[in-house]
């Protein structure tokens, strides 16, 4: 049974900075692109950055040079280090796992809500 379990989300007020975790199991992780997407109220699911099985990335324009997405294979986790936090990031974040970049999303975790004040 696949689980992805994200952790990280909270408050924070515009200017800060989060990390995200996402711990996998039931999986061979090295082998999966992994990504994370956000969900805002009234809004559908995006993209916010994707990492593939050797560690290229891809990011959305809205979080070039403010997000870093980097996985350690060896403890089955993927990260979402996020700085300088805007209102416009408020949304529930989830982890997902795609057999590659390009591909649909096999697997998904139940996300976590990330909260940024003004």
């Amino acid at each position: 049974q696949v689980q992805l379990i994200e952790s990280g989300g909270g408050l924070v007020q515009a200017g800060g900075s989060l990390r995200l975790s996402c711990a996998a199991s039931g999986l061979i992780f090295g082998y999966y692109a992994m990504g994370w997407y956000r969900q805002a109220p009234g809004k559908e699911r995006e993209l916010v950055a994707r990492i593939s099985s050797g560690g290229s990335t891809r990011y959305a324009d809205s979080v070039k040079g403010r997000f870093t997405i980097s996985r350690d294979n060896a403890k089955n986790t993927v990260y979402l280090q996020m700085n300088n936090l805007k209102p416009e990031d408020t949304a529930v974040y989830y982890c997902a796992a795609g057999a590659t970049m390009t591909s649909g999303n096999a697997y998904w975790g139940q996300g976590t809500q990330v909260t940024v004040s003004s």
